[in-house]
């Protein structure tokens, strides 16, 4: 669904100052970080609570992974689009995620610049 409000992303990762990093940046007034979690549990309860528009989606996180995430959360809320942000980005990583519905893979360590284009466009909007 697209709004006209600013876009509401959830921060899933389980490095508190990558959460921190990631919120800086995507800060402003297009953007609302609306909550965020480390481990797979807390990010599914939070998510399918808050009903963010796109979440930002570590594959590592405290005691799982992201793809349990993604998984629990299509399957109850498919709406909610999924960009992932991880440094386990090889070609197995990426096609298992896109196959199961993310709208796109990002690498933290050579695309981090990327994320707020990847979040708007997972969105359906444009970054101004």
């Amino acid at each position: 669904m697209i709004s006209n409000g600013p876009l509401k992303v959830f921060l899933a990762d389980d490095s508190l100052q990558i959460r921190a990093r990631v919120s800086a940046m995507l800060a402003g007034s297009e953007v609302d970080v609306v909550g965020e979690g480390a481990t797979p549990a807390s990010c599914i309860a939070a998510i399918l609570e808050l009903h963010p528009d796109v979440v930002v989606l570590d594959h590592q996180l405290e005691g799982g992974t992201g793809l349990e995430v993604l998984k629990a959360v299509r399957s109850a809320d498919p709406v909610v689009a999924f960009v992932v942000f991880s440094n386990n980005s090889g070609p197995a990583y990426r096609r298992r995620y896109l196959a199961e519905g993310a709208r796109s893979f990002l690498d933290k360590s050579t695309e981090f610049d990327q994320l707020p284009q990847a979040v708007a466009s997972a969105a359906g909007r444009a970054v101004h």
